[in-house]
């Protein structure tokens, strides 16, 4: 029985030290913790020199694995002179949303917040996520993080915005998975719509 529980404890003990130390790893983002950031200038009022360099500090990254797969969670976009806006999903198959909370305290905002700040069944108070949302000073924000291989959820309140400039942003993660793909279905397009199946007319 000692034996048992002995074995039982150096497995679980070397189990959580590979877990931690992927954590370590990958970067992931500590939850429930406000942090802040800057993202300056709009991704699409740069030189062309600065296109080359990348995102550069546009855009968001919230792990370690999003910044070495240049896959932001969250870019600060617009032309010069344009209407600023916030976009998840920048590239290839990312189905990431964003809902505008309003003026509501990012210290608030949970998990089930996130989907109805309120928490009252009525339609006009369900969040409405969407491909892209304004920028607007002291709004707060939630991204519903939808890639191929993350998954999670963060919500951000801007402190401060200069158009085409800066925002500085307060967040804090949800939650935050890096998915191990094994089966996908074949065929994913942005552009195909629907057929019906050979046999019917």
């Amino acid at each position: 029985m000692k034996l048992a529980l002995a074995l039982t404890s150096i497995f679980f003990g070397s189990a959580l030290f590979a877990f931690q130390q992927q954590q370590t790893e990958l970067g992931l983002p500590e939850l429930q913790t406000i942090k802040t950031a800057t993202l300056s200038p709009a991704y699409g009022c740069r030189s062309q020199e600065e296109f080359q360099a990348g995102y550069q500090n546009t855009a968001l990254f919230l792990s370690k694995y999003s910044a070495m797969r240049n896959s932001p969670d969250l870019l600060f976009n617009g032309a010069c002179g344009g209407k600023d806006y916030f976009e998840g999903s920048t590239a290839g198959d990312d189905m990431s949303l964003i809902a505008d909370l309003g003026k509501v305290p990012i210290e608030e905002v949970s998990a089930s917040k996130a989907f109805n700040f309120k928490g009252v069944h009525s339609f006009d108070l369900y969040s409405r996520f969407t491909r892209v949302a304004l920028v607007k000073a002291r709004h707060t924000y939630v991204v519903l993080i939808s890639k191929r291989e993350l998954r999670g959820l963060f919500a951000f309140s801007v402190r401060s915005y200069v158009p085409n400039s800066k925002v500085d942003l307060q967040l804090a993660v949800k939650e935050y998975q890096v998915l191990k793909l094994r089966e996908q279905s074949a065929g994913f397009d942005w552009a195909s719509g629907n057929r019906a199946p050979c046999d019917q007319k």
